[in-house]
């Protein structure tokens, strides 16, 4: 395969339909169809997960209902199998909590004429003084 070079307008769409449905409690157990059953992982917080079983239960056990987000920026990297590297840079807040800056990095796999998600790593922006 060689570089996509809809890579830009792959990110973008992609940040958009993910985030539409995580933020949305009564569809975010689906971000999971993004994900393959053996070859996704997931790093959320220091925790690695491999598989679309177990990030669905990361996903449903977070405890929050409620989000707002605020996406900084979104920059995307082709790579050489035809896929896309994706970091955002954003703020969140969720239920009444503090809102707290994240970055998260998606690798999107290219599957016959589609994506799955291979690797995926959120992290939280803390600081501690």
């Amino acid at each position: 395969m060689s570089l996509n070079p809809q890579y830009e307008e792959i990110g973008k769409g992609f940040v958009q339909q993910y985030y539409a449905l995580f933020d949305d409690p009564a569809n975010r157990a689906s971000v999971v169809n993004f994900y393959s059953a053996t070859e996704s992982f997931m790093t959320f917080e220091g925790h690695q997960i491999q598989g679309a079983p177990k990030i669905l239960e990361k996903v449903q056990s977070l405890s929050f209902q409620k989000i707002t987000r605020v996406i900084t920026a979104v920059d995307s990297q082709p790579t050489f199998d035809g896929g896309v590297i994706i970091n955002v840079l954003g703020r969140l807040k969720t239920d009444e909590d503090q809102p707290h800056a994240y970055i998260q990095t998606f690798v999107l796999k290219p599957v016959g004429g589609s994506f799955f998600v291979q690797h995926d790593i959120f992290r939280l922006s803390l600081h501690d003084v």
